[in-house]
């Protein structure tokens, strides 16, 4: 048993060493490369604080086998992979670093959308192959174009300024953010996904997962676009019906589409989507930048530390934990 008196935090994974740094001055930091619940478990059974990446899941059976565990960490934004209510059981504070990645996914849904609309892969590859010609139809521009955002947060009104830039008439779908807020924000409020889908040319999201979101674009919500429009997903992977939408891109109800993530991550090669020449795909890429990995790392870190020393973190996740915390 070590007799260093300061408490132990384990990471799930690797972060950025400034992160590391910022721990390792008031805290013993080991990191767990074993990305199974069990290897985590035996790491960290008498740690006070885990700070998770993106495997294992924060299950209450790993937050209950650790039982000094007072805080635990999301690397990022998504909370998809924490149970919330069993941690606030169990008297385990949650802590993750909302806006940490936010200019990063809101530029590669912009990326998502330039790609899409301007035919870059398809220009690359026959230039590649020794094509030469300024008469290939089908390259378009976003300009004049209507956007319909479903989730204005962090991310979605940054893409309401990006598309404002370019020239593109806004709407937005938020039925958490208030009419004037939206205006604030860029864009112009509706008041349904009902009422948005059959007015766009491109369509993004910028939800989290919830049982509310889950499978929110599907056959019904896809008949509503119009044929050419497009669709951009870098919110979470479930927010699609995966199968409804390659019915929809393979029989001419819509375009094409921009995806960065995916209903199973990481997606099998068999995935079907992956053969279609009208979908930019990435590997849940959007937020992972150089500058967001930082953020992330540092702005959750000291939110763990917060909470190791007593203090109130500045965005705890479940509140209700903290008259409690670390009791059991």
């Amino acid at each position: 048993m070590s007799t260093d008196p300061r408490p132990l935090v384990v990471l799930a994974g690797p972060i950025h060493p400034d992160g590391k740094s910022l721990l390792d001055k008031e805290a013993r930091v080991v990191v767990c490369e074993d990305e199974t619940e069990a290897g985590l478990v035996k790491v960290a059974a008498e740690a006070q604080g885990i700070l998770f990446r993106i495997r294992p899941r924060c299950t209450e059976s790993l937050m209950a086998a650790c039982r000094r565990l007072k805080v635990v960490g999301r690397h990022g934004v998504g909370l998809d992979t924490v149970d919330i209510p069993a941690a606030t059981r169990l008297g385990v504070a949650v802590v993750h670093a909302p806006g940490s990645n936010s200019q990063a996914v809101a530029e590669h849904a912009l990326m998502l959308m330039l790609v899409s609309v301007k035919r870059t892969l398809a220009m690359d590859k026959d230039m590649r192959n020794g094509g030469w010609s300024t008469s290939r139809a089908g390259n378009s521009e976003l300009g004049g174009k209507t956007l319909g955002i479903v989730g204005a947060g962090n991310v979605g009104r940054r893409v309401a300024k990006f598309a404002g830039a370019l020239g593109m008439r806004v709407l937005g779908y938020d039925k958490y953010v208030p009419d004037e807020e939206l205006r604030r924000r860029g864009a112009e409020p509706v008041k349904s996904l009902e009422e948005l889908l059959p007015q766009v040319d491109v369509l993004t999201t910028h939800t989290p997962l919830t049982p509310e979101t889950r499978h929110m674009i599907n056959e019904k919500t896809l008949a509503l676009l119009k044929p050419s429009a497009i669709y951009i997903n870098t919110s979470r992977g479930p927010v699609q019906d995966e199968r409804a939408l390659f019915e929809a891109l393979t029989r001419g109800k819509l375009a094409a589409a921009g995806l960065d993530v995916w209903e199973d991550e990481p997606t099998s090669t068999d995935n079907p989507i992956l053969n279609l020449e009208n979908v930019v795909c990435s590997a849940h890429m959007a937020g992972v930048t150089r500058e967001a990995t930082r953020q992330a790392a540092m702005q959750v870190s000291g939110e763990m530390l917060r909470v190791l020393r007593g203090e109130r973190p500045d965005v705890l996740v479940n509140p209700d934990v903290w008259p409690r915390l670390g009791q059991r």
